[in-house]
């Protein structure tokens, strides 16, 4: 196959290198704005041909993954459609569906465009950042139009299982209703309760105070501005219709606090804790995974670094470390994150074995 990437930063140089991983033959063209980074993927043995244009280059292309921001879409679709071929399948990687849809049917690409989105990222981005296991047990949502041929779906879903994701097919108006309640609105609430609370900290005491829970709660608090204002006003139906219900929510919670009405707190409690833990952890979402544990150690010197030797020795890396001031809903005095799942694991294993775990 020769695939094409428009764009290949933290998500198109993820997918790159795992289809280059998983199939070696592929030959594997791309076009970005920053040569710099094509030329670091050449070097890798990603990619096969630089790209200065979207053009003609592209025509004998069997996929095209577009993975530019979402405002660039309409401008590189438009070229694109005078230069491909008619067996050519565009997808893209955003994670709004609607618009996206729109503008190809305004183009005329609805046979060969099927939108996809690869549930998984991270805070850092460019294609410096990227790896082949980015995808590996996130959800990969397609969503084909109505005129998209099963053929060309089943080939981008084959593909999506080659990235080691677990393919969804869905309805565009599904997707971008699910991610604004999963994801969007999430993203809203954390920064309003970060704001709520820094417009209301005049000496600095919540902060300080702030312990792992709320830190934990508010993490994509710190999520990139620009990205999530073109996310947001690409998916603003579902995500006002969502903030509506969540304000109603708030009320009823306001007006239970207000009259003392325990029994009406603890439902609230007990309906969220049941459902949360019906909640799978077996593959990713929208929101990036956090991998944390917590260790009991005692306040002397070398305890840190004694867990340190002992993660390093086994080559597990260490994302982050740090001291929990604040227990009232931590279970353990150090906080160590990990960059994965299988770190975290072997981590608990051998933690577990020295008695420094919290559990």
């Amino acid at each position: 196959m020769k695939i094409g990437f428009i764009g290949l930063g933290l998500i198109g140089g993820s997918i790159a290198k795992r289809l280059k991983k998983v199939h070696s033959e592929y030959h594997l063209i791309a076009y970005s704005r920053t040569r710099a980074k094509l030329e670091l993927a050449q070097a890798d043995g990603v990619i096969d041909e630089i790209v200065d244009e979207v053009d003609e280059h592209f025509r004998d292309c069997d996929v095209i993954y577009l993975c530019t921001p979402v405002s660039f879409n309409e401008m590189y679709l438009a070229k694109l459609k005078d230069v491909i071929g008619i067996n050519t399948i565009i997808t893209d990687v955003g994670s709004t569906k609607a618009e996206i849809g729109e503008c190809v049917h305004a183009l005329g690409l609805d046979r060969q465009f099927c939108g996809g989105h690869p549930m998984a990222g991270s805070e850092k981005t460019g294609y410096e950042n990227a790896n082949d296991h980015l995808m590996e047990n996130a959800f990969y949502v397609l969503t084909p139009t109505r005129q998209t041929p099963k053929a060309y779906v089943d080939i981008l879903y084959q593909l999506a299982l080659d990235l080691g994701a677990t393919p969804r097919v869905l309805e565009s108006h599904e997707h971008d209703e699910a991610v604004a309640a999963i994801s969007h609105v999430p993203h809203l609430i954390a920064c309003a309760l970060v704001n709520m609370v820094k417009h209301n900290d005049h000496d600095d005491l919540m902060k300080t105070m702030a312990a792992g829970g709320f830190k934990d709660i508010t993490r994509i608090a710190s999520s990139s501005p620009e990205m999530w204002e073109q996310i947001c006003m690409t998916n603003q139906a579902p995500i006002s219709e969502f903030i509506e219900k969540y304000i109603a929510s708030l009320q009823d919670i306001l007006s239970d606090v207000k009259s003392g009405r325990g029994q009406g707190i603890y439902d609230l409690f007990d309906e969220a804790r049941a459902y949360r833990n019906s909640i799978t952890d077996s593959v990713s979402g929208p929101i990036e995974k956090a991998y944390y544990l917590y260790c009991d150690i005692v306040d002397r010197p070398g305890a840190i670094a004694e867990i340190a030797v002992l993660l390093a020795t086994r080559s597990i890396s260490i994302k982050n470390i740090g001291i929990i001031q604040n227990r009232n809903f931590e279970p353990g005095v150090l906080r160590i994150q990990f960059y994965d799942r299988n770190s975290l694991d072997r981590a608990r294993e051998v933690l577990r074995q020295y008695n420094f775990l919290a559990e």
